[in-house]
C-alpha cells in the first residue's frame, strides 16, 4: 500500500472511530445539556487547530508543498482557534451575540476545512513527506469534521433545551 492510500485509509478510520465513540459515548451525554452548555465541548475541539502554524516550520514537512496550501492552512486554522475560544468564552458568559458568533465561528470553521480538503486533493498532499503533520490530517481532521456537523446539528434543532 502507497502513502497516499494509506492516508486515506487512516482518514476514514479514524472518521469511522470517532463517529462510534461519539455516538456511543459523548452524543448521548450533551443532548441532556442545554444548547450552549452543549456547544462548549463541541467548540473545544477547535481550540488546538492553532496547531496548523506547525505548516510555518519549514523543517517539519517536505519544502515541495505548494506555499499557498501551507499559509492558508495555518493561518485559515489559527483564525478557527480563535474563534472557538471566543465562542466558548461568549457561551459560558451568556452573551447575546454568543450564539450568533458560533455560527460564524462554525461556518468559517469549516469552509476552511473544505478549502483545505480541495487542497489536500488538488495538490496531492499525501504524496508529499507531511512528518508530524500526517497525523493533524489522518487523526485529528476527522474529529473536526465531525465537531462542525454536531454544532450545525445543535444549532439547527429548534427543540434543543435552551
Amino acid at each position: 500500500m502507497n502513502n497516499v492510500l494509506i492516508f486515506w485509509f487512516q482518514l476514514l478510520v479514524s472518521l469511522i472511530v470517532y463517529s462510534a465513540a461519539i455516538s456511543w459515548y459523548a452524543w448521548p451525554y450533551l443532548t441532556k445539556l442545554r444548547r450552549n452548555a452543549a456547544l462548549v465541548p463541541l467548540l473545544w475541539v477547535h481550540v488546538p487547530r492553532y496547531i496548523g502554524m506547525t505548516l510555518l516550520n519549514p523543517f517539519m514537512f517536505d519544502q515541495a508543498l505548494p506555499r499557498d496550501y501551507v499559509l492558508g492552512a495555518a493561518y485559515g486554522d489559527l483564525v478557527e482557534a480563535a474563534l472557538a475560544f471566543v465562542s466558548i468564552y461568549a457561551l459560558r458568559r451568556a452573551w447575546r451575540f454568543a450564539i450568533p458568533l458560533v455560527w460564524i465561528t462554525n461556518l468559517w470553521g469549516l469552509l476552511d476545512t473544505l478549502n483545505g480538503l480541495k487542497s489536500v486533493i488538488g495538490s496531492n498532499v499525501p504524496a508529499y513527506n507531511l512528518g508530524t503533520i500526517w497525523y493533524i490530517y489522518t487523526f485529528y481532521a476527522p474529529l473536526v469534521v465531525i465537531s462542525h456537523a454536531l454544532i450545525f446539528w445543535v444549532l439547527l434543532n429548534r427543540s434543543w433545551k435552551r
